[in-house]
């Protein structure tokens, strides 16, 4: 393979695996060729209950609350949300962190509610063996608006093959801390130490749709001898130049996406490649709640194929030897 090849390796139309008035967990085992895994593409096309939208003021994916990608064994994707629900008033938090990492989530916007399409693209770049490999995909949806019941749909899962694809995306297990109102605390954010690599970026994410964050923000004790607002972030990793995009519940007549300069609760701090252990943050918060901290770790990749499954020990067949072994020497 010489360039970008797309592979579609599941398509359900088990409604039942899909988003609806009960909060539900759906999982998906799958087999898929081996090669150079730049993204995990999950396309949905769903449709709901006539006239009424699952998500008044956003788009599916705020009611995304985890989304797990094991392969081969190994934890390659690992998201939970601080807030996940129907009544979003933005954009999601899962599609901000997508969005923010070089991959990509998207919903067609229209002026038809109950008619969901959209895309979201999970960057991995992984190197994966010949020979069949496995996905283990576990999805958390949060319920649906009242009255909203999925009716029919389908879900795709979709590999894009890049054999130039420059660096591996791991979204570690996330780190929860309970801060207390008026304190301004450390929190140790745990790296894991098996997943090579440097961290990029820390996203930390609230349980509500509210930074409550007092005038000492955010410090990252390798970044800054001071703290730092939520705001100066937000100017610095191209939130406040209107980077924010989704779909505003398929409601806008025009069928155009909606922009922002911020998401309330949400936050992605570039770390620049920090190394060597556990990053140590410290927190100004006007309010107790808890907060969430996934580190990203990004590693460089080579795309050249990986060996198949070879053993590393030879048996040597000598049957002079064998002879002479039982005899008298």
């Amino acid at each position: 393979m010489s360039g970008v090849n797309w592979f579609k390796i599941e398509d359900s139309t088990d409604i039942g695996k899909m988003p609806s008035t009960a909060a539900r967990t759906s999982t998906f085992g799958i087999n898929a060729p081996g090669g150079p895994v730049e993204f995990l593409q999950l396309a949905y096309d769903y449709t709901f209950t006539g006239g009424s939208s699952p998500v008044a003021e956003g788009e599916i994916s705020s009611l995304i609350s985890t989304l797990r990608v094991v392969l081969n064994g190994e934890v390659v994707h690992d998201f939970q949300a601080g807030f996940a629900d129907n009544t979003t008033l933005g954009p999601s938090q899962y599609g901000y962190l997508i969005n923010h990492i070089g991959g990509r989530s998207v919903e067609e916007p229209t002026e038809v509610p109950e008619v969901r399409t959209g895309f979201i693209n999970i960057p991995l770049g992984r190197q994966t063996p010949a020979g069949v490999n496995r996905y283990e995909i576990t999805i958390g949806y949060a319920a649906t608006t009242a009255g909203s019941a999925i009716v029919s749909g389908s879900q795709q899962f979709w590999l894009r093959m890049n054999p130039n694809m420059q660096t591996t995306t791991t979204v570690c297990p996330s780190t929860s801390f309970i801060s207390q109102a008026g304190a301004y605390e450390m929190v140790t954010v745990r790296v894991p130490q098996n997943v090579p690599g440097v961290v990029s970026g820390l996203l930390v994410l609230n349980s509500s749709e509210a930074d409550e964050t007092g005038n000492q923000g955010i410090r990252i004790e390798s970044l800054s001898q001071f703290g730092i607002k939520s705001e100066m972030y937000r100017a610095t990793n191209g939130d406040m130049q209107n980077g924010l995009m989704w779909n505003k519940g398929n409601t806008v007549p025009d069928a155009v996406q909606s922009y922002s300069t911020k998401l309330s609760g949400a936050l992605m701090i570039p770390t620049f490649g920090l190394s060597g252990g556990n990053i140590i943050a410290y927190i100004d918060s006007t309010a107790g709640t808890t907060r969430r901290f996934l580190p990203i770790i990004t590693n460089p990749v080579g795309a050249s194929a990986k060996p198949d499954v070879r053993q590393t020990q030879t048996v040597a067949g000598n049957t002079a030897k064998a002879i002479l072994d039982g005899s008298l020497q």
